[in-house]
């Protein structure tokens, strides 16, 4: 549980420094989601996951 809690803390400090550094880039990408479908928003969620348990697995072998 420790590790899913600090996994959680780096995402949140990734996401915010990306916010505070660039907030035109996260602004411009967050009105071109407003225009993908719904499916599109999917399948790039589910292939993101697919690839952060990719990672995850990586750094636990």
């Amino acid at each position: 549980m420790i590790n899913f809690v600090a996994a959680f803390g780096l995402m949140l400090v990734i996401e915010g420094v990306l916010y505070a550094l660039f907030p035109d880039f996260m602004r411009r990408a967050m009105v071109s989601m407003l225009s993908l479908d719904e499916m599109q928003i999917r399948v790039a969620a589910v292939m993101t996951a697919s690839f952060g348990l990719f990672v995850v697995w990586l750094a636990q072998s």
